[in-house]
């Protein structure tokens, strides 16, 4: 037994909780439940299944009938085989998503729920609806962003980021609710669990740490209704951190909460969205790690312009794809690691596709039905060999950045199985899980005859061009893409621009070297030429163009230089979207202008 959430900040996802026993809510300081999240648009859709994250909880302990007498339950420990297995199997979370959309628009109104399972029959039954107060309180006309100025180096303990905010302060670590007179006002509160006695000194905190608890925990519920930003679940808050220690509290980061030494200085900005002008231009988002997708919902952007699946691989995955198919060439060490990495999924080729699909799938929702470009890994080598088991296929090479590749790796026999998985994943995300919003971007393609290998490759593992409305898009980042522009345009649906690496290639200097830092400029004559041609080629050719580099985010005159030579597209970070939205906005209604020249340096 659990509960459903309808609106978790984010509107068109629920979230559903669930531990094993009954009557779970009681010790749920304890239990640290499963989470699962559903995208609710799409469950009404044919054959979609759209569980868009699937996430292990710890589940300790679980309440139980007892038996005699006129006992009526028991506390008990789970076995080894609950904590590690999923209480529900896809289907029932389908259900469940399906029962709250039902229960929300009778309401016409986010929803929070309970439901049970019989043990027995197996029959779901909804038991309890009541609205939801917190998210569906906030203002939909603004939203307030925090973040860091200066990295805090490793986090001193983490955990489950309950809301989005910093706070900084004195911990005031507090074991026993006998002990809770000893607070003081404005400090960070730091406990094992708590329960409705810590209410009061839950309001007078800056923030909030816990031993114990989830995401339903009631520390986590109170300080949802509070504002209160807190990190629960940490597992050793109250011995780690020190009494009256100077402590930063971050949930600016996505779904895990960091808490760091001393008092970080941090920036909060308050986004007035009914301010952001409207543009001709679409402005979309880069993306790139799904736990803080869900953060920049608000903002008025047609899709995702970039999001890169070696980020995903990195954070999630954790684990190099061929090391996962060929466990044999690892060390025992690394083996052992992958073992217990993959451990729940039958084999550690599901667990890379099921953990990149549903990755794919949660930063490709928030901006739905718009699309979401999403590219294909471009791990350089020595990216890679740091993986887990990495070291075992990668090469040394002294230039990785002009090396072994994004396109060339896809169809090269040292990779073409870990590309496979890529394509496996890719494609459970359209066909499954049911995002067809998602459109396929080939990087680092250098030749037309590689873009024709590649595209080969995909359709072999079932993504072919074109089927099932699957679009792929090609990265504009190497001078041979423009040359050959118009040869590169009849095989994809449309380019995006490099400007990172196009600017590296154009001018000779590496992107990387902190010797040649003042030489690296997307404002070049000559790299901007490069760009005004792309453009050219692309509408001449009847293809969309996009941008998805720094240098939009970074110069207002080169935003306003690809407005003026009519780019369709601009995808900007996120931190930067309002600001740079301005100025393409100031650009549409302005005469031609050219963008500042780069400085020319003296010899």
């Amino acid at each position: 037994m659990f509960s459903i959430d309808t609106e978790s900040g984010f509107p068109n996802v629920a979230v559903i909780s669930a531990a094993w026993g009954l009557g779970e809510t009681v010790v749920q300081g304890s239990v640290d439940p499963d989470k699962y999240l559903v995208f609710k648009p799409l469950l009404e859709q044919a054959n979609a299944r759209p569980i868009i994250e699937k996430s292990l909880g710890k589940k300790a302990l679980k309440m139980r009938y007892a038996e005699g007498g006129s006992k009526r339950t028991r506390i008990v420990e789970t076995s080894p085989a609950e904590r590690e297995a999923f209480v529900l199997d896809d289907d029932d979370i389908l259900e469940l998503g399906r029962w709250a959309v039902i229960v929300e628009a009778h309401y016409d109104r986010p929803m929070d729920m309970e439901w049970a399972k019989d043990g027995e029959s197996g029959l779901l039954y909804l038991v309890q609806a009541r609205p939801e107060t917190v998210q569906a309180g906030l203002s939909r006309s603004s939203f307030q962003r925090y973040q860091l100025k200066t990295k805090g180096g490793t986090p001193l303990v983490t955990g489950a980021a309950i809301g989005s905010a910093i706070a900084s302060g004195q911990a005031c670590v507090i074991r026993n609710a006998a002990d809770i007179g000893q607070f003081r006002d404005g400090a960070i509160l730091v406990t094992g669990t708590t329960d409705p006695d810590w209410v009061p000194i839950m309001k007078r905190a800056a923030g909030i740490i816990t031993d114990h608890g989830g995401a339903t925990s009631h520390a986590a519920i109170v300080s949802r209704e509070l504002g209160v930003p807190a990190v629960v679940g940490t597992g050793n808050a109250t011995t780690v951190l020190r009494h009256e220690q100077a402590i930063t509290l971050c949930c600016a980061e996505g779904d895990v909460g960091s808490v760091y030494d001393g008092l970080l200085a941090f920036d909060r900005e308050e986004i007035d969205l009914g301010a952001i002008p409207t543009t001709r231009t679409d402005v979309m988002v880069n993306i790139a790690n799904p736990a803080a997708a869900f953060q920049w919902w608000r903002l008025p952007a047609k899709g995702v312009g970039l999001a890169r699946m070696e980020f995903i691989i990195n954070a999630l995955i954790k684990a190099h794809p061929m090391a996962l198919l060929h466990p044999e060439r690892v060390s025992a060490e690394d083996n052992r690691l992958i073992r217990e990495l993959t451990r729940g999924h039958a084999s550690p080729a599901d667990y890379f596709v099921e953990i990149l699909s549903r990755g794919i799938a949660k930063l490709a929702a928030p901006y739905h039905p718009y699309p979401a470009i999403v590219r294909l890994s471009d791990f350089k080598t020595n990216e890679y060999s740091h993986l887990l088991g990495g070291r075992a296929f990668e090469p040394e090479e002294e230039n990785p950045m002009l090396g072994f590749r994004g396109a060339s790796r896809y169809y090269d026999e040292r990779y073409r199985e870990g590309f496979a998985l890529e394509c496996r994943a890719l494609k459970h995300v359209r066909e499954t899980l049911g995002f067809t919003n998602v459109i396929i971007m080939v990087p680092f393609c250098r030749t037309p005859a590689e873009a024709d290998r590649v595209l080969a490759v995909m359709a072999e593992n079932g993504l072919r061009r074109g089927d099932n409305g699957l679009q792929v898009y090609m990265m504009c980042e190497i001078p041979s893409n423009v040359i050959l522009a118009e040869e590169f345009a009849k095989r994809f649906d449309g380019f995006s621009i490099g400007s990172n690496d196009l600017t590296q290639l154009v001018l000779g200097v590496d992107r990387d070297s902190d010797l040649l830092a003042t030489l690296f400029d997307e404002r070049d004559e000559a790299v901007m030429r490069m760009v005004s041609e792309a453009i050219r080629k692309a509408h001449a050719a009847g293809i969309k163009i996009g941008i998805c580099g720094q240098a939009p985010s970074n110069y207002p005159d080169f935003a306003a230089f690809l407005v003026n030579e009519c780019i369709d597209s601009i995808s900007l970070n996120p931190d930067s979207f309002v600001r740079t939205m301005a100025h393409i906005s100031q650009a549409e209604q302005s005469p031609r202008a050219e963008p500042t020249p780069a400085p020319v340096l003296a010899a």
